[in-house]
């Protein structure tokens, strides 16, 4: 018979990954919820916070060994956030140098702010269920 024993959907690595990639978001989770729960806006926590600047740092160091995974979808979608949430409060940044402005900033920045909730609650939803996260070209 050429029945193969099925390929374990991760290796002792890969579980080591897994583990990270949840590690990650909780250090992203951590710095939106301590801007939920003080003065500061989750978007400026979640990109000053150490927790979220720790996770983008190890984002980086270790998504070699995910690379061609589907784990990697997850790296990319954690690294996207933060730059894409630093680009947006540049934005806000710049429209609140006006006097007209400042409304606007301050709503970009909250939007944004939701936008960090949904996008580490998406990723790490997925992570639970173990599927793989849209890459750039594909949403």
């Amino acid at each position: 018979m050429n029945q193969t024993d099925p390929v374990p959907a991760t290796t002792a690595s890969g579980d080591s990954s897994l583990a990270l990639a949840h590690v990650i978001y909780g250090l992203h989770a951590l710095s939106a919820l301590a801007g939920l729960t003080s003065a500061a806006f989750v978007i400026t926590a979640f990109l000053s916070g150490w927790p979220s600047i720790i996770a983008v740092i190890l984002n980086y160091l270790k998504r070699g060994d995910v690379r061609g995974t589907w784990l990697d979808s997850h790296f990319g979608w954690q690294i996207r956030t933060f730059w894409f949430a630093l680009l947006w409060l540049l934005v806000a940044w710049s429209l609140a140098f006006t006097l007209i402005g400042i409304p606007a900033a301050l709503l970009l920045m909250l939007g944004v702010g939701l936008w960090i909730v949904y996008r580490i609650a998406r990723g790490w939803l997925a992570l639970l269920d173990r599927k793989p996260m849209p890459t750039a070209s594909a949403g």
